[in-house]
């Protein structure tokens, strides 16, 4: 029931702090290498971000938490130069990385780390995703309260617990004693939240005059926004009005239809329609861009290049909603069995209440629906991408059968479906992250100054982003026996070294303790007894 106040209270505009049932927060660090004086990474394959291609062997030098020396030391093939190497001192830490893969920390820009609901202590969504290379996540709405993500987010800056650096965006609203009705609430909200410590906001909707108010007042005392724009409120207020009075980022894609009507002002809700039975929401939700000005008309040309003068930072979440056009796939992800918490897949289940479990009676014919809607969602994002455009990789985890840190690398693979090359979805996944979030000094590529953050791989990630999966990729060996290669090999993290197996096998052990308390657990569709 919480679960549900928590939604409730988010698309109403206002949170009351009583909502929450804040989750167990991560131990102490017992786990990761370093930080060293100076730490030295060998002979690795360089993709830095930028959406340059990858050079290699090279050498980098990290002093502290920072990157110090990026060094070219030979030529594929060819024995690495000895005498083009950095020296190692007595002191130094060596890691030979010859035939690695090293890209920036990712950046999960749309990360929840969870709640009651789903029953995932901080310690095993944080460890899910330092398995997979995120090494900086955005928390949109701070579900667990915004003090207690400040204290992780200060714990993790000090590397005190394992997790990634967090960036804190509380919903609009959280804490106000009632609804915000006016400009004038509006802006004193805002101003308290950026005096309490907040990184940003993230939007629901509102009345116009509210949202502009709040948009605007955030923008200007420099702090940064996301909006999902809410069925319940985005007949009167879409993505462009967000644009337009300063906001970030759009989070999904609800409200950029809405943009491109040309024969409608409201989205075609059958008469019977009811926002809070989630089937009727995301099956409509579905068929919400065919009733769009199609791909490359005057309309959606116009809409897109406003969007483009305004600097306006898509982050689609494509994972999150994979469930609608392939039900069966997200069920039976092969993590599931090991990785998945049964407090976690119970919430996953269809019910009428947990938000996101809305399985009373999914369709071929939704599915196909949903395909449907893909294909357009995808090919605005893709164009948004090529005529210069910020996309940015984001999962939703926790919800509609997407877990931590696998579903980031889902997300990552549906960026290329959408036709970004994958040079490209590792620059929106690293580079445009970190601008997103005004961080583009610090991380999202891999140079001389910027903070060690690193994600090391012994396969090459630009020819098959499965191989980031912690369960890696499948392959047949020379005895025609099927094998698995890849998985993140290192986390580095502001200069640490983390074995991203031994965290993934600290997670399985999170979740057969669970599952020994609770009796055997066996991950099963619903409604079947095997």
């Amino acid at each position: 029931m919480k679960k549900t106040l928590l939604v409730i209270a988010l698309l109403c505009g206002f949170l009351s702090v009583s909502v929450y049932a804040q989750i167990e927060p991560a131990p102490d660090r017992s786990e990761g290498d370093g930080q060293y004086g100076r730490l030295i990474l060998r002979g690795v394959t360089l993709i830095d971000g930028t959406g340059a291609p990858p050079i290699g062997p090279v050498d980098i030098v990290v002093e502290k938490n920072k990157i110090a020396q990026i060094q070219v030391v030979g030529y594929p093939g060819l024995p690495i130069s000895e005498n083009r190497r950095p020296k190692a001192g007595e002191n130094d830490k060596v890691y030979d990385l010859e035939g690695h893969f090293l890209m920036p920390g990712f950046i999960d820009s749309h990360a929840h780390i969870g709640g009651r609901g789903q029953g995932t202590p901080a310690e095993y969504v944080f460890k899910l995703w330092l398995a997979h290379g995120i090494t900086t996540v955005r928390d949109p709405s701070t579900g667990n309260g915004l003090d207690w993500v400040l204290d992780q987010k200060k714990r993790s800056a000090a590397n005190e617990i394992t997790a990634p650096r967090i960036l804190a965006y509380t919903a609009f609203g959280q804490g106000a004693e009632s609804p915000i009705t006016n400009a004038d609430e509006a802006k004193a909200w805002v101003n308290k939240n950026a005096a309490n410590g907040a990184d940003g906001i993230k939007f629901f909707g509102a009345k116009p005059e509210v949202m502009q108010a709040a948009i605007s007042e955030n923008k200007k005392i420099g702090l940064r926004s996301a909006m999902h724009h809410a069925q319940v409120d985005v007949a009167r207020w879409n993505v462009l009005n967000s644009a337009r009075a300063g906001l970030t980022s759009m989070e999904h894609w609800y409200g950029l239809p809405e943009a491109l009507f040309t024969d409608r002002t409201v989205q075609d809700f059958p008469v019977d329609y009811n926002y809070q039975n989630e089937q009727h929401r995301f099956s409509e939700a579905g068929k919400l861009w065919e009733q769009a000005a199609p791909p490359y008309s005057e309309h959606w040309n116009k809409v897109m290049n406003e969007l483009l003068e305004l600097d306006f930072t898509l982050d689609p979440t494509f994972n999150i909603y994979e469930a609608n056009r392939d039900l069966m796939r997200a069920q039976r992800a092969e993590w599931h069995e090991v990785y998945t918490l049964p407090s976690l897949w119970k919430f996953y289940e269809p019910s009428r209440q947990s938000h996101g479990s809305y399985w009373f009676d999914w369709t071929t014919a939704l599915e196909i629906q949903w395909k449907k809607n893909y294909q357009l969602w995808m090919t605005f994002v893709n164009e948004y991408k090529n005529r210069g455009g910020r996309v940015t990789a984001g999962s939703d985890s926790g919800f509609i059968y997407q877990l931590y840190g696998f579903a980031y690398i889902r997300e990552l693979e549906l960026l290329q479906e959408a036709g970004f090359h994958p040079l490209e979805v590792i620059r929106s996944a690293t580079m445009y992250g970190a601008e997103l979030m005004g961080m583009e000094k610090e991380i999202g590529t891999v140079e001389v100054g910027k903070l060690a953050d690193f994600v090391i791989v012994e396969e090459n990630p630009l020819q098959n982003l499965k191989v980031l999966y912690g369960t890696g990729a499948i392959r047949i060996d020379d005895n025609n026996k099927a094998i698995r290669v890849g998985g993140v090999k290192y986390t580095v993290k502001d200069g640490i070294v983390y074995d991203a197996k031994k965290l993934l096998e600290d997670v399985k052990s999170i979740v057969d303790k669970a599952k020994a308390e609770e009796g055997s657990v066996k991950i099963t569709s619903p409604g079947l007894d095997w």
